[in-house]
């Protein structure tokens, strides 16, 4: 490998730890639960405690962090991690549990959003789609390799081991991190009033709204992936298992694809992602009453849904150029609320009525705004541009 590409895939370490620690719990839930003492439900407020914790620490640590090299603020954000991950492994109640998730949590938005930034940094300028979507491979293959494994040596040893082990992986990453990565200079010292100036602009919040949009999509079907192949396609456990592993295979496949689509043009990875989020899951309403068609159609799915991560990531970063970090950590911040609206709209979805077949068609809908979002930003793009002409 290429000088640069050691250091990308040094923070795709991090993000690989960062994916494993966010989703291991999912699988873990009941265990975790007897093992604090705790209601399922109870338990379930943990993962909503992280995914909160990543939207509030995500634009704090990343101002706070401004006085600081990027090569050290990823060292210290996985410190945060390794320390979060040791806490979970030790924790005895659920009180001290919930504040372990709460530290690990903050290590998150902004280690993307810094990566992000620094993988573009490092990359010639016709690699810095790949570079970005580089970063995102960690969280891909996290899901096909790392929760997996995590998850089988909660359920089949102890569920503090599996934390033990993700701690470990943050060990990894800082001992990549810093024999890889070159010394950075200090960043110049921000303007946090034009900072928050640039992030607050009209096409900014846009960029924020789709990712929230293509992420809620995401999360609407994912959350509730197995009842809905149990109920329409009767499928197995072993089925669903098989078809979780092709979520998988379609989301690093799909990250792929879109670094190459979006080094020749964001815009375009964009539009095409998010378009064919919008018709894979309308075919996916009649598709899933199959096990051979849904898996067909989740593989697929997989592919689109997270094809949209690099160009969304470059495009808030483009657009609030003044302060790209800030801009890619919010947007993870974004993604993760995206997480939280998914995951109540499908349930509003059954609990009304509707039945899990509609799921799919719901999910469609957020895609679909997502990309209404990014035809307003690109309709305004080229009226900046027209207006400016006309002053020249």
């Amino acid at each position: 490998m290429l000088a640069y590409q050691w250091g990308i895939f040094a923070i795709a370490l991090g993000t690989f730890g960062l994916g494993t620690t966010e989703f291991m719990p999912m699988g873990l839930l009941p265990v975790i639960a007897d093992g604090v003492n705790a209601s399922i439900p109870a338990a379930g407020l943990l993962i909503s405690a992280y995914a909160i914790g990543v939207m509030i620490g995500a634009p704090l640590i990343t101002l706070y962090l401004t006085r600081y090299s990027h090569k050290t603020s990823l060292l210290a954000l996985m410190v945060i991690f390794v320390v979060g991950n040791v806490l979970s492994a030790l924790s005895v109640n659920y009180e001290t549990f919930l504040i372990s998730r709460v530290i690990t949590s903050l290590s998150h938005g902004a280690f993307f959003g810094i990566g992000a930034v620094v993988a573009m940094n490092l990359a010639p300028y016709h690699k810095k789609g790949s570079a970005v979507a580089s970063i995102f491979l960690g969280l891909t293959i996290a899901n096909i390799v790392g929760v997996p494994i995590t998850t089988w040596l909660g359920q089949t040893f102890d569920w503090r081991i599996s934390f033990a082990v993700t701690a470990v992986l943050g060990v990894v990453a800082i001992i990549g991190i810093s024999r890889s990565l070159p010394t950075m200079p200090l960043p110049k010292k921000p303007n946090v009033k034009n900072e928050l100036k640039a992030i607050m602009q009209p096409a900014a919040l846009r960029a924020f709204a789709t990712t929230v949009m293509c992420a809620g999509s995401m999360f609407t079907l994912y959350t509730y992936i197995a009842p809905i192949m149990q109920t329409l396609a009767q499928a197995s456990d072993n089925a669903i298992a098989i078809m979780l592993a092709l979520t998988g295979i379609g989301f690093t496949l799909g990250n792929y694809i879109s670094g190459k689509v979006t080094d020749k043009s964001p815009d375009l990875a964009l539009f095409v992602f998010l378009g064919l989020q919008v018709l894979v899951l309308v075919m996916f309403r009649f598709t899933s009453t199959s096990v051979v068609g849904a898996g067909v159609t989740i593989l697929l799915w997989g592919m689109v849904i997270f094809g949209s991560g690099p160009p969304l990531q470059m495009q808030v970063m483009k657009i609030a150029n003044q302060a790209p970090g800030l801009a890619s950590s919010i947007n993870i911040g974004a993604f993760n609320l995206g997480n939280a609206l998914g995951a109540a709209l499908g349930g509003l979805v059954i609990s009304i009525g509707f039945g899990f077949d509609w799921i799919p068609t719901a999910a469609a809908l957020l895609s679909f705004i997502g990309l209404v979002m990014v035809w307003l930003n690109r309709r305004a793009t080229i009226k900046n541009i027209e207006v400016k002409a006309k002053a020249a």
